[in-house]
């Protein structure tokens, strides 16, 4: 029987020091296969307080005391602590046990022996002791061969796959990689390597369960992978054991500890690769965009990077994270996230992140048969998923990030397309949640942009809409809305009364107030045009 670093109950009679005592069990001997966690000897009568559980108690019985009512009591005491068993050794106190004593042990639970012959109890002690020493050395070598194989073969080229492997043969169980919120990254079980249905479907059974309770299922083992940040930073994932095919003991725990510390090098190792590798993309398409990369070079620099897109001409693209997004350390999931998703896309593409400027340039190539709108629809749609995998795309964000396309063309306008999307990106902030932006159409707020810091635009807007927006901050309904729906459907009346859901009369009748308010004809083909850029300048200095 496996006894966690100890000897059992009867394996300590059978030692030699015990075993010239002539033993004799009295109670409960179905229970000799209990752990011995140590040994305690003591003659005091409240040496019960004194335990911890898991103790073999020797004792000649002077503690014990001499009324029914106090032996058993005592012997409740002792088995409300939990110890092992109690060893009383016959002699002056007692010539044999008092049935007291015997009932009230064989009520509690509790395995009583007798020793017929003296014996030195600091001999029996150093001896137990050292066969518990000797059993926790034991699993200490067998946790150490499980690290040792796990190091040889992450050295061997393995990765996470092949050390959970190592530790399901060893746990004879599923093992699964979870990160902190509970989300399978890697699963192993015995004799199956990297994951496979079996471990698979174990997860799959048990995830209800654990998502139903805060408390993880009886025997399982649970360690942390330490990640070496403050905070939450300070665990990157979780080993989780589960007891399926068997129980999981001290040396498995063990195991898994030091598994745990193997697995927080490489998946630290790959995500310093990953996001070294992605940060060097992210600097050849920013070089590439500011002009320190020449054209006529970059085709040789791309393939070294695996982009190779022959003459099929290059679309780019650039997602720039919301300000409050992109936590430290995020950027290595954020670009396999990101490579991932487009993968499906069927076009080669090139993935870079900039994490100072919170961007993701890219670049792709537009096969034939392909229109930009249909893969720009497909590029934004996966570079959100991915931001989203990565947890840097939140519903709460006050200003969720933009994605903006740039024009298609050869690697001599591919510069200045990164160049004018990145621009673009970080104007349309503020500008309202759309799938894509077409960089194109983004030139007017691209300007408003950069002179958002001038007081005279400033000053613009007042002139322009203040009124208005003084009176709705006074009055209902709200008049701004009108304004902006009629701007944005070009004076067409009937189509912005759809929008707002009003009829026509009460349309007419809130564009004149607006009329009235801000002093202007609003069917004045000018007065239009300023009013559109006075609430699009607002939008960049609000």
């Amino acid at each position: 029987m496996e006894t966690e670093g100890g000897i059992t109950v009867r394996q300590a009679l059978e030692l030699p020091g015990l075993r010239g005592g002539l033993p004799e069990v009295l109670t409960c001997a179905d229970r000799l296969d209990r752990t011995v966690r140590w040994v305690h000897a003591g003659e005091a009568p409240n040496i019960p307080a004194l335990l911890k559980g898991g103790e073999l108690l020797l004792t000649t019985g002077l503690g014990l005391g001499t009324r029914p009512a106090e032996q058993r009591a005592f012997i409740r005491r002792l088995a409300d602590r939990g110890i092992a068993a109690l060893v009383v050794e016959l002699g002056p106190r007692f010539g044999r046990l008092p049935s007291a004593i015997v009932e009230a042990a064989r009520t509690a639970g509790l395995p009583l022996v007798q020793l017929h012959r003296e014996v030195p109890f600091v001999a029996v002690t150093e001896e137990i002791h050292t066969e518990i020493v000797n059993g926790h050395y034991a699993l200490l070598r067998r946790a150490e061969e499980v690290h040792r194989r796990c190091t040889q073969a992450v050295l061997g080229g393995g990765g996470v796959p092949q050390v959970l492997g190592i530790l399901a043969d060893f746990a004879g169980n599923p093992v699964f990689l979870e990160t902190p919120d509970g989300r399978l990254l890697f699963a192993a079980g015995p004799g199956t390597g990297p994951a496979g249905a079996g471990p698979l479907q174990v997860w799959e059974g048990l995830r209800g369960a654990r998502a139903a309770r805060a408390a993880p299922p009886a025997g399982a083992v649970l360690v942390e992978v330490p990640g070496g940040g403050p905070g939450t930073g300070s665990v990157r994932a979780r080993l989780v054991l589960f007891a399926v095919s068997g129980s999981l003991l001290t040396v498995h725990r063990m195991a898994a500890e030091r598994a745990a510390g193997i697995l927080a090098v490489v998946l630290m190792q790959a995500r310093q690769e990953e996001e070294l590798a992605a940060r060097g993309r992210g600097d050849f398409l920013t070089d590439l965009a500011e002009g320190r990369i020449a054209p006529g070079d970059a085709p040789a620099q791309a393939g070294v990077l695996g982009f190779r897109p022959g003459g099929d001409p290059l679309l780019p693209v650039v997602m720039r994270l919301a300000p409050e997004s992109a936590p430290s350390g995020s950027w290595a999931l954020l670009a396999r996230a990101v490579a991932e998703e487009l993968a499906g896309v069927g076009a080669p593409v090139l993935v870079g992140v900039r994490p100072v400027e919170g961007r993701v340039p890219l670049l792709l190539a537009l096969r034939p048969g392909t229109t930009r709108t249909a893969l720009a629809d497909r590029v934004a749609a996966a570079l959100r998923a991915g931001a989203d995998r990565a947890g840097l795309e939140r519903p709460g964000d006050r200003t969720p990030s933009a994605v903006v396309v740039g024009d298609a063309g050869g690697w001599e306008a591919a510069g200045a397309g990164l160049r004018h999307a990145a621009e673009a990106a970080t104007a349309a902030h503020g500008l309202g949640d759309r799938p894509w932006w077409d960089a194109r159409r983004l030139d007017i707020d691209l300007l408003l942009w950069r002179l958002r810091d001038q007081p005279d635009l400033a000053s613009f807007v007042e002139r322009s809409v203040g009124p208005l927006l003084a009176h709705d901050r006074t009055a209902r309904p709200a008049l701004l809305p009108t304004l902006e729906a009629y701007l944005a459907h070009a004076g067409r009346k009937a189509e912005a009364a759809r929008e707002l859901h009003l009829n026509r009369q009460t349309l007419y009748n809130r564009l004149a107030r607006i009329g009235e308010l801000l002093g202007t004809d609003l069917d004045d083909p000018q007065s239009v045009l300023a009013l559109s850029l006075a609430l699009r300048a607002r939008r960049h200095t609000g």
